[in-house]
Formats: C-alpha cells, structure tokens, sequence
C-alpha cells in the first residue's frame, strides 16, 4: 500500500532532522508493529508518530471505503469523534482570552433560555470538565431515533435541557457530551457566528489545516472515509448520523498530518497564551482537564507523562496521545470502529522510548447466534419502559424475536444466549433479566457502553 507523494513529501521534508538511519530504524518497527495490529483485525486506518516533534511515520492499513477498495493513505479524512473536544475548548478559552467568556460564570447569563433552576449553578468551568451533573445526550433512550434528524443547537439543547442532574455541579465527574454541545451553543451565542465559522476562522485557517472541518453527510468531501462497524455476522455499514448532532461534541473530521499541525500548535501561543494553555491542560476531576486527560506511563525505568483523548462516533475510533516534555505524539484514526485504537497508540509510543511492545491482544470470540425454541422466548413478549416517553415492544413469531422501540421501525433479534439477543448489523445488546420467582421483570439495553433498564409495564 503506498502513500501519495504529496503525502510522502511532506512527511519526508518533516524528517530531515532526524538522522536517516535512527528515523528508517524507527520507522520499520512503526511499521511491523501496525502491520500486526492491523493483521489481527484490530487496525483499520491512519497512524502518524511524531518523535522530538519531527514526523518519522505516517502510514494507513486497511480501506477507507470497502465498496471500492480504496485504501487508507497519510491524507484520509476521518470522523474525530470526542477529539472535536480539544478544538472546542480552545475555542473557549480564545474567548476567555478576549473577555467575551468567563470560565467561572453559569451558563444561564449566556444562554437565557436555558432552565433557570440548573442554568444558574451550572458554569463553563463544569462543562469542559465533565462536572456539570448534566445528563450525557447520547446515553439516554431515546438518542438513536434522535441521531437521525436535522436540528439546530437551540433545537436539540431543548431535548436535555430539563433533565434532573445526575449530581450537583462541581461535586463529581461524569463524561457528558451535552456539555460540550452547550459550549458550542454559548460560543454562536457570544460570537454571532455559527460554530464552524469560528473554528475556520480561529483555528483552521491560521494552523492552515485545510483538511479539517465540520463534517456535513451532504458536502462532496474528496478522501473522506466510510465507517463501518463490526457484528457478530461480519462488518457492516456503520448507522447513519445527523451531524448536527454530535455537533461541538464530536462533530469534526481531520487527517493525521492535519492533527501533527494542530499538536505542533500546542507548543506555541499562535492560538492561546502560555498561562491559558496552562490552564487548559490543568487536571481537574478525574485527571480531567478542559478537554485533555492527564495521565503517566511507566515505559521501561521511565514515567512518562501524557495528555490525550479518545473519540468514538458511528465507525470511527481515534485517539490522540502526546508526551509534551519530550514533543512525541501518536495519532490512531481508524474506520472500523476503532476497538483498540488506545492500546494500539501507547505501543507505539513503547517504540520512541525502545522498550518492548505488547502486540494485539487476542480479540474476544464474538457471540455467535443460537438456536433457541418458541417457550424460551415467550416470557419476554411484552412492553418495557426506558423513560417516560421510551418505549421497546417485544413480539414473537414461533422461536423468533422482534422488537421496536418509540419512533423507530421493528427489528429482528438474533439470538445469542438465553436472556440475551443483539440486532442485526447494530453494536447494541437486549437482555431479558427475571425476578426470583423466574418472571421477566425487565431488560437492560447494552449500548455505547452505557446500560439502560426498562421495566416490564405490559
């Protein structure tokens, strides 16, 4: 698999400081490393290294779209997920630097609409450290039939927005995406300007990344790559997204030489002073900072300190991992889906610091579909309720099992265990669970590694 020479240029004019010898030596076991990761299923995509802050290999495994077997090359673009994080907190403290935001102020002075009650105790500060209480939009019942339809930000903040908090501000931490949604919503607020525009004009364009943005399904994006995600029977096309709703949260899309750009940027105060950075890299709750997770890796005799983040969004895995003293970075863009992206960058990491790797792990058995009679599944016929307005109904057809939950239409379940179905070309699970007496009292959605129960009401 080759890379485009424009790729290949430019990565080679960022190697020239690099003794040749050293960067090929450490490029080959780069390359031998990801070749097993990919081997073993557990890579599909872009990898870029960077050592003392020079590119010394970027390289794609696998396809970015199967139905025309196109590769993975050095300048595919590639969903962020949750690395859109980072762009947006920096956005913030832009703002913060020009006093058009304060960190310490609640939410509710920018966005008046938002319920009083909350709005009032809840500040920036919570919501770029994960410390708001506000529920994660993602993990609720109803997100799936949500993800699918076009919204604007005042819009959508409105489906979460009276949601009682999971604890008061400031007092734990629970990852949420709606607080970074929020961030989006407050930057229009105070800017005028749609999201996009403000990170075009305050990051893009001046870091000259011009293979990043706000991904729209409608926009001819040249290099793009499908995602895809993986089921007990094969890989298969990743379910469709509304990108206005992942919006300030996960909205972005990037390659791995673009994100080199963006890193390098960190080193400098082209887009935020050195006391703003401090901050933003500041561990809060959690080794959580504004959008960065702070963290240590014992390598060998050596304790390494790291900055990273992952994301995930419908078939795309990513991770993003820097070690700031000695300007390393490793970026993992995959488009399956992404399992191991985070195992996969730390032992890459191992190489720069010559130490031995891991290697893939040997993957789990996926669950295979079992056969199952009409009385096994019988019990489980009825109506379960998630949330108020959330509903799965179960029906049967002899020994087969289908459901359909509020606002979408039925789907098969296949079999996996007794208790337990998957459905069809979805990475979620239903399980049926009964009380001592041995009656369904309810089933647990297994999805987006959230748990979600709904009681038997029929």
């Amino acid at each position: 698999m080759k890379t485009p020479f424009f790729c290949s240029f430019l990565a080679a004019s960022l190697l020239l400081q690099v003794p040749a010898t050293q960067a090929q030596n450490v490029s080959k076991q780069l390359d031998a490393l990801a070749t097993q990761y990919a081997k073993a299923g557990q890579l599909n995509g872009t990898v870029l290294v960077a050592e003392h802050g020079k590119v010394v290999f970027a390289k794609g495994y696998g396809l970015a779209n199967r139905e025309w077997n196109q590769p993975n090359t050095a300048d595919t673009k590639f969903r962020l997920g949750s690395l859109t994080k980072q762009f947006t907190s920096m956005l913030v403290m832009q703002l913060v630097e020009k006093s058009q935001l304060r960190l310490d102020t609640p939410i509710s002075t920018y966005l008046p609409d938002y319920p009083k009650a909350t709005g009032d105790k809840i500040t920036l500060h919570h919501l770029l450290t994960h410390t708001s209480g506000i529920p994660n939009y993602t993990a609720q019942p109803g997100f799936k039939a949500l993800s699918i339809l076009p919204t604007t930000p005042a819009a959508f903040v409105r489906t979460f927005a009276e949601l009682p908090l999971d604890f008061e501000p400031g007092t734990a931490f629970r990852y949420s995406n709606s607080g970074y949604f929020l961030l989006g919503a407050i930057i229009e607020k105070v800017t005028g300007k749609p999201y996009a525009q403000v990170l075009t004009e305050n990051i893009l364009q001046p870091l000259h990344m011009q293979d990043t943005g706000y991904d729209q399904s409608d926009i001819i994006l040249p290099r793009r790559a499908s995602g895809y995600d993986h089921s007990p029977t094969g890989i298969y096309n990743t379910s469709y997204l509304d990108m206005a709703v992942p919006y300030a949260a996960r909205s972005l899309y990037s390659t791995v030489l673009d994100l080199y750009k963006w890193d390098q940027a960190l080193y400098t105060t082209q887009l935020l002073s050195e006391a703003s950075k401090a901050l933003m890299f500041k561990a809060y709750k959690n080794n959580y900072a504004y959008a960065w997770t702070n963290s240590k890796a014992v390598i060998g005799p050596d304790t390494v300190a790291l900055l990273g983040h992952s994301g995930h969004v419908n078939g795309f895995g990513t991770y993003l991992l820097r070690t700031p003293k000695e300007h390393n970075l490793v970026v993992v863009l995959d488009n399956e889906g992404g399992p191991a992206v985070q195992e996969v960058s730390l032992d890459l990491l191992r190489v720069l610091y010559h130490r031995p790797t891991t290697g893939p792990k040997p993957a789990p058995p996926a669950p295979k579909p079992i056969a199952v009679d009409a009385a096994t599944v019988a019990p489980y016929v009825g109506k379960y309720q998630l949330s108020p307005t959330f509903f799965i109904t179960v029906k049967a057809e002899g020994s087969q099992l289908s459901a359909q939950a509020t606002g979408q239409p039925p789907f098969v379940l296949v079999t996996i265990a007794p208790t337990r179905f998957t459905e069809q070309g979805v990475p979620a699970e239903v399980e049926f669970v009964k009380n001592a007496s041995g009656a369904v009292e309810k089933l647990i959605l297994h999805q987006g590694g959230h748990d979600s129960p709904g009681a038997k009401v029929e």
